[in-house]
């Protein structure tokens, strides 16, 4: 007897030739964490575990297509990640309305972990406008969470910028620490989850080491678990746990930033 098909995991975004990062990183999560990926790419990469050196946007007509082939697979949940250009994020944001009522899962991806602008204030501004109202959860790092909120001066001030991008429409803020330590705190790594109705906050132990793919860990196994069924705040909870131990159980390659290893049991060579 065949198995019947795990949730399906819709993932826009761009490819990564490392497999650190981007959609082969998106599907060995969303495998790992119960689901399964059908991918749309927005943009084809240049780039290595040091920096990005060139982005090529994919063909909107040609994501569209695709989505229109995807139209029998029963969507469960939708996760966006690298949106290069206004093309490629418009050509999204036609296919996220597609599916009306389906958890989505949005990684503003504004720059590579080398350092390599990803994307420009104009695409951000679009971004918080076209986009946002139809995201059930964003997933920032501190980085990101500032750039998309260029009006909140108050440089430390976290939760007015996550209640800034929920009243653009976004119903839910996950603020990851993971690029820059909270003030105080420089030990721990700190999630803070903003919603309209709950705040909460987790803390794991940092790693030492840089690290290539973790932001697309953790939103490609929130849209999992969410597309499983769980609830956002055990989504959000069981989806560090797996990016933690993705991470701590990390490759390291010849040089540059390690890789997490998301296979179910970490293989020891």
């Amino acid at each position: 007897m065949r198995q019947p098909l795990a949730p399906v995991v819709l993932v826009l975004a761009g490819h990564d030739p490392t497999g650190g990062a981007g959609l082969v990183a998106d599907s060995e999560t969303i495998a790992a964490c119960g689901g399964w990926a059908v991918t749309i790419p927005t943009a084809l990469t240049v780039q290595n575990c040091h920096n990005v050196t060139r982005v090529v946007p994919a063909d909107p007509s040609l994501m569209r297509q695709m989505a229109e082939a995807l139209s029998e697979m029963q969507i469960a949940a939708i996760k966006v990640g690298l949106l290069a250009d206004e093309a490629t994020l418009r050509a999204t944001e036609q296919i996220i309305r597609r599916f009306p009522g389906i958890p989505v899962v949005a990684d503003p991806v504004l720059k590579a972990g080398g350092g390599a602008e990803l994307s420009t204030t104009q695409l951000q501004k679009l971004y918080g406008e076209r986009l946002l109202p139809l995201v059930d959860i964003l997933t920032p790092n501190r980085f990101e969470l500032a750039q998309l909120t260029p009006e909140i001066t108050a440089p430390l001030d976290d939760t007015a910028r996550a209640v800034a991008l929920l009243s653009q429409g976004c119903q839910a803020v996950l603020v990851t620490a993971t690029d820059e330590p909270v003030p105080g705190n420089e030990q721990q790594v700190v999630h803070t989850l903003h919603s309209p109705d709950t705040t909460r906050q987790w803390q794991w132990p940092r790693l030492p080491e840089q690290f290539h793919g973790s932001g697309c860990t953790l939103a490609s196994a929130i849209a999992a678990r969410l597309a499983v069924g769980e609830r956002l705040p055990t989504a959000c909870e069981q989806a560090q746990h797996f990016t933690w131990e993705s991470l701590s159980h990390g490759y390291q390659p010849p040089s540059g930033q390690c890789l997490p290893n998301r296979l179910p049991r970490p293989v020891r060579f």
